[in-house]
């Protein structure tokens, strides 16, 4: 039982009853922990707690390029997990993954069992997450993802889970792989390299020492690669589908009196009259030939220039050593560096945006509305009406900005473990530290602009739009097009000993306890990019700074009170400088016979407000998709003035640190049965429900939206010829950090797996896992709840990627002879189309129907197939096709993560991908 508690202490994962038996008796299926390709275990070697294990070939297998692509195809993964693609978000540049759709912050994950300094910048300013693009790929072991909530052994803050990433740690021999691949429209090329090299035999040599070098390069596609040749996809332009001009990525469109879109013509209202007019030459400036509805104005779309995929290149290394100091001690030591290199080609700038900053001395309300400022002089040459007058520019002649994000990450582990008077312990110290470098092309010096546009005794009088700008000196877009940057720090430190033994015998076997500490230290330093501090650069000021300790200490208990019946109990004690904690876990495990078992776990959990959350020097200001409460009500333009663009578009919120916030803490639940009903056969059935309760959210932006302090232009509604105050065109609203009421989470998990032998046709692994969302709701008051669950929300806080009420993977792997055939099917249910239940429809057509059939998002299925040929015992080629049927992503005109298309559908906007490689092995 010793083996059992090491292994509960290092994960808490496996209790392996008769585990020794097991790997001594190969021929045993049924009792072996880990099964190739098989997240279900026998029954005989389940725990209480439902944990799905993703074995090395699984994931080499899939032909994903990485860690993180791999995992947000599985069925646990929801909203609030970061694709690579996601290059308009806070954090581009990294992956997360979010279980059960409770957000990156509350899935805790580890490498080796141990933590990793979060990412230098919280995703939506306020989510503190880990990046997997800093796990190399291909030295992984395997992946443990506990299921049912809190973990007293890892961390009270992994509410929604744990995702432990396992390296190769006792190699031997010298391995090199290399693979390439493309899409069927020949781009998106990616490439890899790595070599693996192990030497020494702990037992014979007493030592081990592994080394990994991987390298990765993957080409930006651009949404013009696909416009036009896969339907919507990368399309702003949705009128060929029924919709209106202002979809959220159109621009330069007239909407009516004192009402226009940033145009790359540039656009001037007129002061008496408050309508605007567009300069000529639009043909000149936009490839939008089609200006239906633009009123007057110049339209152009987003997909000019926005990129749907970054360009990436990446270099992983890692490297560990083992050393057997004599038979009861073994110490290690772990090196892992990553340099992850991302751009993402975005919009150019415009000249009127509205950004926030920390209030001062000049600007107490802390925010420029430079839209309604008389920007244009009334002596410039392209100002027809001889007073000072407001415009609308997106600045095409400067040219697209590019989001420039290196990310490096570092990570050291020494650490030494054995056996000594009985105990079997392990204590180690840790210390990573990632270091981002943001970099934004082509912002703007708004102090430049203003006097090019305004001032005519300033050396940039005038400046030119649109049609006009060649007349523009290069000294003056040197003076106003800058590289803002941005160099922050996030830093992990920390100490961690565990110890186990067996105590007296149980009727079931010998009682286990371990008991563990750890303390930590983390500092953050994000501080925004330069300029955005006072609005002289077109950007919102983004910054977080903290620095936080914490102690804990944890103690376990693994009860066999019966044959057949286990009982285990946690306890872990958090002392964080503000706040502390006692969070206890229990479970219990019963089988009744070798192919059945009950199982089930109660957990709580606890997380402490964030840097981004809590400082006062912390600000942030999001995007989400709004209907605007007072333009649209009721999902209805409202009369005077609104449009259908009120009624669904993204909004600007800022959200500041409140130094007030309360912790959040949770209690989880899981109840679930394991059964192996015929030979090769294995079913696993787990209810779940995690309730997380006085939540850290940011006010919900449908509310802000409805605040008298929402900033809007003075475009006000006009009824009758009365002027309705305050009902101008929503620009920011503020949405401030705060304890809400709860948001409970509760589904089912199904997973069936069936092993086949076919005699000289050689093996058929078949396995499905499902998972079911019944609920997941929001309660922000005792009086306002949302409920998310086969919608589109939650968008607040996720990237607007919905809430599918089911999701599948299935699998089917037949081994014959040297040849190894693979297939993973990979579907997601339809969600509506509504930021959440009981809410109209979230998009809207020209002639006011739903904006999608039966205002539904369609579901969503890919089948990927790969192959393996063992040539030799050294050499074995593989290929791969994802997306084999070439099924395009459903139209989704609500999200902002992708051009018209959900974002976790990625691989239905890039198309069929194939891939080809070659493994080899020196010895």
């Amino acid at each position: 039982m010793s083996r059992s508690v090491r292994l509960l202490c290092a994960g808490g994962l496996v209790a392996a009853a008769g585990l020794a038996q097991a790997q001594a008796q190969p021929d045993a299926p049924m009792q072996r922990v880990e099964i190739t390709g098989s997240s279900i275990k026998r029954a005989t070697a389940e725990t209480a707690s439902p944990v799905q294990v993703v074995g090395r070939d699984e994931l080499l297998r899939s032909g994903k390029g990485t860690v993180a692509e791999y995992l947000q195809t599985l069925a646990v993964d929801g909203a609030g997990s970061l694709p690579t693609g996601f290059g308009n978000g806070f954090a581009a540049g990294s992956t997360a993954i979010s279980l059960r759709g409770l957000g990156a912050t509350s899935t805790l994950v580890l490498l080796n069992g141990r933590r990793m300094a979060p990412f230098a910048r919280a995703d939506d300013g306020q989510k503190s997450f880990t990046d997997l693009s800093t796990v190399p790929m291909q030295i992984v072991e395997r992946i443990e993802i506990l299921k049912d909530g809190a973990s007293s052994t890892y961390g009270a803050d992994a509410i929604a889970g744990v995702v432990n990433i396992i390296l190769r740690k006792d190699f031997q021999g010298l391995e090199v792989k290399g693979d390439t691949g493309w899409s069927r429209y020949d781009d998106g090329k990616q490439n890899k390299a790595s070599i693996t090299y192990g030497r020494g035999d702990l037992e014979a040599d007493r030592y081990n020492w592994v080394a990994n070098a991987e390298y990765f390069q993957s080409d930006s596609i651009a949404n013009s690669d696909r416009a036009g040749r896969r339907r919507h996809i990368g399309m702003g332009d949705l009128r060929p589908w029924g919709f209106p001009v202002g979809t959220q990525f159109a621009g330069g469109y007239i909407s009516g009196t004192n009402n226009a879109n940033q145009s790359p013509a540039g656009s001037i209202r007129n002061p008496f009259t408050t309508n605007y007019v567009s300069l000529p030459g639009c043909a000149s400036v936009t490839p939008t030939t089609d200006q239906t509805g633009a009123n007057g104005g110049c339209l152009y779309h987003h997909s000019q220039w926005r990129d749907m995929q970054p360009e990436i290149e990446s270099l992983n290394l890692y490297t560990r050593g083992t050393f057997q100091v004599d038979p009861a001690t073994q110490a290690y030591v772990e090196l892992g560096y990553s340099k992850r290199d991302t751009s993402f080609t975005m919009i150019p700038p415009h000249f009127t945006p509205t950004v926030a900053f920390p209030p001062n001395a000049q600007n107490p309300q802390g925010f420029i509305n430079y839209g309604n400022l008389n920007l244009l002089a009334a002596t410039h040459p392209q100002n027809p009406f001889g007073a000072p007058a407001r415009i609308r520019y997106l600045a095409a002649d400067i040219g697209p900005s590019v989001r420039h994000a290196d990310n490096t990450f570092k990570r050291f582990v020494t650490g030494i473990k054995g056996n000594a008077f009985g105990w079997d312990y392990d204590a180690g110290f840790t210390y990573s530290k990632s270091e981002l470098q943001l970099r934004y092309t082509n912002m703007l010096n708004m102090n430049v602009m203003r006097a090019a546009l305004s001032d005519p005794t300033s050396q940039y009088f005038p400046y030119y739009m649109g049609a006009e700008a060649y007349r523009n000196p290069a000294s003056l877009y040197a003076a106003l097009a800058v590289d803002a940057t941005s160099n922050s720090t996030s830093s992990l430190s920390s100490f961690d000993a565990k110890a186990s033994r067996e105590l007296f015998a149980l009727p079931g076997g010998n009682l286990g306890v371990a008991v563990g500490a750890e303390h930590r230290r983390q500092k953050l330093s994000n501080p925004s990019l330069s300029g955005s501090e006072n609005g002289s650069i077109n950007s919102n000021y983004v910054a977080a700074f903290g620095d936080s300790k914490v102690s804990a200490v944890y103690a376990e208990l693994l009860a066999p009170l019966l044959k057949g019946l286990e009982l285990t109990a946690a306890v872990r004690y958090d002392k964080y400088d503000n706040f502390n904690s006692t969070t206890p876990k229990a479970g219990i495990k019963w089988t009744p016979t070798r192919a059945f078992a009950l199982r089930g776990t109660y957990t709580e959990g606890f997380r402490a407000p964030g840097p981004a959350e809590s400082s006062a020097l912390s600000q942030s200001t999001g995007n989400s998709t709004v209907s605007d409460p007072v333009r649209c009500p009721g999902g209805k333009p409202a009369a005077g003035g609104a449009t259908l663009t009120d009624c669904g578009f993204s909004v600007a919120a800022v959200k500041v640190g409140n130094p007030n916030l309360q912790p959040e803490t949770s209690k989880g639940y899981s109840l679930g049965l394991v059964w192996d009903p015929f030979d090769g056969s294995s079913i696993a059935l787990d209810g779940w429900k995690i309730k997380r309760s006085n939540e850290i959210n940011p006010m919900p932006y449908n509310e802000a939206a409805a605040l008298p302090t929402a900033i809007r232009s003075d475009n006000n509604l006009v009824v009758n010829g009365v002027v309705i105050p305050n009902s101008g065109t929503l620009i920011m609203t503020q949405a401030p950090y705060r304890n809400s009421s709860f948001t409970e989470v509760s589904g089912v998990d199904l997973d069936v797996r069936q092993r086949l032998r076919l005699g000289d046709y050689g093996r058929l692994n078949l396995g499905v896992v499902i998972s079911h969302t019944a609920s997941w709701k929001r309660q922000e008051s005792a009086t306002t709840s949302y409920q998310f669950a086969g919608t589109h929300g939650n968008c607040d806080t996720s990237n607007c990627a919905g809430t599918p009420k089911n999701k599948v993977n299935a699998t089917a792997t037949w081994d014959i002879g040297a040849w190894n055939v693979n297939a993973n099917l990979n579907w997601r249910d339809k969600m509506k189309n509504i930021l959440y239940e009981g809410r109209e429809c979230g998009s809207t057509l020209a002639n006011g129907q739903p904006g999608t059939k039966d205002c539904e998002i369609a579901s969503f299925t890919t089948l990927d197939l790969s192959t393996r040929f063992a040539v030799s015992k050294q050499l074995t080629l593989f290929a791969s096709v994802n997306n084999v049927t070439d099924k395009v992503a459903p139209l989704d005109p609500l999200t902002y993560g992708g051009i018209s298309y959900n974002p976790m559908d990625a691989s239905g906007a890039i198309g069929r991908y194939f891939k080809v490689g070659a493994h080899y092995k020196f010895f």
